[in-house]
């Protein structure tokens, strides 16, 4: 045998042998399991441990909504059985910013969250209720499958709490949640791509605090992240900010809605019910606000119109770092709401409180959701504002906290200076005395109230009174400057030395007193759905009433120019002109109300800063009527249109006004006295900027294009879009016909028209923006195929001639320089090449 043919015969063997000891294993293997007595149930998942090796006798504990323990460095939630499956609001909120991102408070992402238990693991879920069937419907199962809640995030259960058998607890720690990065609790998008955010960096983030209180468990964590274009300290590549998320119950028992009407300004929310009976998927929307309920044992009373006392009245507590001297002022803001809910049939709905002293409550807190604030806050920031956070089910107003800014009395000084010393000697000077100060304080505390009871701003309200009016001491004495607080009507620039003991600023007026009726008076025994007849008649009895009307803030493009910031009165011609007046007694005595030997020049180079931008206010407020369309809110019931454009006769005199007060040069604001103690260089720039920006305003796109459109609908009524730049044309270059010498100011005015027109040559098309609830109403614009172009085109030729023919009239060296120069210009925008 050869030695090949062994070796196979052998590993024949040898496999042979294997295979049957192989088979003979198995077969024991079958025989044993057969034959052998049942193995125990597996143990209990090794990471679920007894509670008191989880939570040890080291553990610190706060106890509240959710039992919350530090053990070491980690953080557990005891969460009662019962509280899976409720729904509970998280608010996320920058507590703490990064120097240049802006100041803290403003929330960043607002959700509705449910904790659902399984058997190894607790899911938080977020539940979304932007599309909504009644449960008792068929439509419902399918708004279910079609809005399946996403986990937000997933936690092993690390022990169970049975000690109380009626209600045990499960326990998590939580520390993932918060030290990972979370998106829908972190840095919000729109900060990440402008700060070219990489990532997060988990070994420079941590959890600050996580405290518990009955209703509500309060998050701080801090996060740094990666940023290539960080707004500060650049040179360390990040970014670190406190982000503050707030966990709230939300009630058992949802609150009854009232349903939104734009013709009363409100705070709402909006759902798209499937269940209604229509032939389409439509959103209803509800207010913000608060609950408030007739007593059982008052109701007879309130249906026989005596006023009565709600079941919660709404409290506010002052904060108890807020100084002494202002308390009893931001007090008097807050109830003087009461009036306003007195229309709504209740007494006393709304009241102010000193917190209770640490010695008396030592848990008492402003974080604890069952408290609303207004919170004190050692800022530099000059402002106040007052957010409030709402059951997204209902619209009910669980809790609110004005944020006031120590530096708001810096504004309010600046605000009160310019626009009241001409008349009011209380003001003339940058220190005011305890009183006024204070009754300034309780107006901006008025304004922030409203909005935490569900108004927006109502800037529609200032144009309800006749500009005259506003100079009568008996008119504003009874009505205020503005028939709404909530309107950015400050404070009276309109009356006139020698007009009397005239109000210098609005109270709750009548839209105020008007909105509260129709948002909070109780309709008993009404469904939601029920109330709109009765609501829509208290509309109705106040149609065609402009002390009743809403209008909406804008942004932007302003297309109405009877709803704008900062004005007053019913003619914006008139009213600035009063203020230009008072401007104009203002400027020569800068100088004795801004300075005292010894000091330096920081007030009169403030204030006369602020004389500038009141000057530039007047001028926004009568250029917005240019290309301006009136929107009145209405419903089908009502006669009239909603939209209508400004008459024509009126844009030409607003651009004529434009001509004489700040196309010519004024020289009234030119105080060299003023200068030489402010500023090495900046008096020519100044003026130059403003006429560029109310230029640039008259000139844009939207008011343009509606000036097309207007032409288009209204002919011969309309203000056309030629004569608009006929009319400017002539004004802003009058020295080519009466060869006048041209002023450096005019030059600089005569370049940014040019500039312009340029710029209406190759504008890109102008597309619809997001309209950010209803702020911001943008005018399509396609630019290449409307008259804008051609228009623009026929202007630069015009303007050709016309500075030809005014070079043989002018002689002065420097205006021939410009306008030769100004040919050259126009040639290169008309033929580039």
């Amino acid at each position: 045998m050869t030695l090949r043919l062994l070796c196979k015969t052998l590993f024949l063997c040898f496999a042979m042998i294997s295979y049957q000891n192989a088979d003979a294993q198995l077969f024991k293997k079958k025989k044993k399991k057969t034959e052998a007595p049942a193995q125990k149930k597996p143990k209990k998942d090794e990471k679920i441990k007894p509670y008191d090796k989880v939570i040890t006798k080291d553990a610190k504990t706060d106890e509240g909504l959710f039992h919350v323990h530090k053990v070491d460095s980690k953080h557990f939630y005891e969460i009662p059985d019962s509280l899976f499956n409720r729904e509970m609001l998280m608010v996320s909120r920058i507590s703490k910013t990064a120097t240049g991102i802006g100041f803290g408070g403003g929330k960043i992402n607002t959700q509705v969250l449910r904790w659902e238990k399984k058997p190894e693991k607790v899911l938080l879920r977020v539940v979304s209720y932007q599309n909504y069937a009644a449960d008792s419907l068929p439509i419902h199962e399918a708004v279910v499958n079609s809005n399946f809640e996403p986990v937000l995030f997933s936690f092993d259960i690390k022990a169970f709490n049975k000690k109380d058998s009626l209600n045990p607890a499960t326990v998590i720690q939580v520390d993932p949640l918060f030290t990972k990065d979370v998106n829908a609790l972190g840095m919000p998008s729109f900060y990440r791509t402008r700060y070219k955010v990489s990532r997060m960096d988990g070994d420079r983030s941590y959890i600050e605090s996580i405290k518990s209180y009955p209703l509500n468990v309060e998050a701080r964590h801090v996060k740094t992240y990666a940023a290539k274009s960080a707004p500060s300290n650049q040179s360390l590549g990040s970014i670190s900010i406190e982000i503050n998320n707030s966990m709230i119950l939300l009630p058992k028992e949802q609150m009854k809605r009232r349903y939104f009407d734009e013709r009363v300004g409100w705070f709402a929310r909006g759902q798209v019910d499937y269940g209604l009976d229509a032939q389409k998927s439509k959103t209803v929307t509800y207010l913000d606000r608060w609950r408030l309920e007739v007593k059982d044992e008052d109701i007879e009373k309130f249906k026989a119109g005596e006023l009565v006392e709600p079941k919660k009245q709404i409290v506010y507590y002052i904060d108890r770092a807020t100084p002494e001297s202002w308390r009893p002022y931001i007090k008097q803001g807050i109830e003087d709401w009461q009036v306003a809910f007195e229309e709504a049939g209740f007494k006393n709905a709304i009241i102010a409180k000193d917190p209770p002293t640490p010695e008396e409550d030592p848990e008492w807190s402003p974080e604890d959701v069952r408290y609303s604030v207004v919170r004190y806050l050692a800022s530099p920031i000059p402002n106040a504002n007052g957010p409030h956070v709402s059951d997204p089910r209902s619209g009910e107003i669980l809790e609110s906290d004005i944020n006031w800014y120590h530096n708001v009395m810096s504004l309010l000084r600046n605000w009160f200076f310019v626009q009241t010393a001409a008349i009011n000697p209380e003001a003339q000077g940058t220190e005011f005395k305890k009183e006024i100060m204070g009754r300034l304080i309780r107006f901006v505390s008025a304004h922030e109230v409203g909005h935490t009871l569900g108004l927006p701003h109502n800037m529609g309200s200032s144009v309800a009174y006749p500009v005259d009016s506003l100079r009568s001491p008996s008119f504003t004495k009874k009505f205020g400057t503005a028939p709404s607080i909530m309107d950015y009507a400050r404070f009276n620039y309109v009356a006139q030395p020698g007009d009397g003991d005239v109000a210098l600023m609005p109270n709750i007026g009548v839209y105020d007193k008007h909105a509260i009726k129709w948002g909070y008076r109780p309709i008993l025994d009404k469904s939601a759905e029920d109330e709109k007849p009765i609501l829509n008649e208290w509309i109705l009895k106040h149609a065609g009433d402009p002390m009743y009307r809403f209008g909406h803030q804008q942004v932007g493009d302003i297309h109405d120019p009877s709803s704008q910031t900062e004005d007053l009165g019913d003619n914006a011609i008139k009213a600035s002109e009063y203020g230009i007046a008072n401007l104009k007694r203002i400027v020569p005595k800068l100088m004795d109300w801004t300075t005292e030997d010894g000091q330096d020049y920081d007030d009169l180079k403030t204030m006369y800063g602020q004389v500038v931008s009141q000057y530039r206010r007047y001028m926004g407020h009568v250029a917005n009527n240019i290309g301006g369309v009136y929107e009145h809110y209405k419903t089908a019931d009502q006669e009239g249109a909603v939209y209508t454009h400004v008459p024509k006769a009126h844009q030409k005199e607003c651009l004529q006004f434009l001509h004489k007060q700040l196309f010519e040069t004024p020289e009234w604001m030119l105080d060299k006295d003023i200068f030489s103690r402010v500023e090495y260089s900046g008096s020519v720039e100044r003026i130059r900027n403003m006429q560029e920006r109310t230029l640039n305003t008259i000139l844009s796109l939207g008011k343009l294009a509606r000036s097309i459109e207007n032409e288009t609908l209204n002919g011969k009524d309309a203000y056309k879009i030629n004569e608009i730049m006929t009319d400017l044309r002539r004004g802003i270059w009058s020295e080519t016909r009466s060869g006048r010498s041209i002023d450096t100011y005019r030059r600089n005015l005569q370049k940014a028209h040019i500039d312009r027109l340029g710029y209406l040559m190759t504008a890109e098309n102008q597309r619809k923006l997001p309209d950010f609830g209803g702020y911001r109403k943008s005018t399509v614009v396609n630019t290449s195929q409307s008259d804008i172009r051609s228009v623009a085109r026929a202007e630069l030729n015009n303007l050709k001639r016309d500075i030809r023919n005014g070079l043989s009239r002018i002689s002065d060296t420097m205006s021939r320089y410009h306008l030769q120069d100004a040919l050259e210009r126009i040639d290169m925008i008309l033929d580039p090449s």
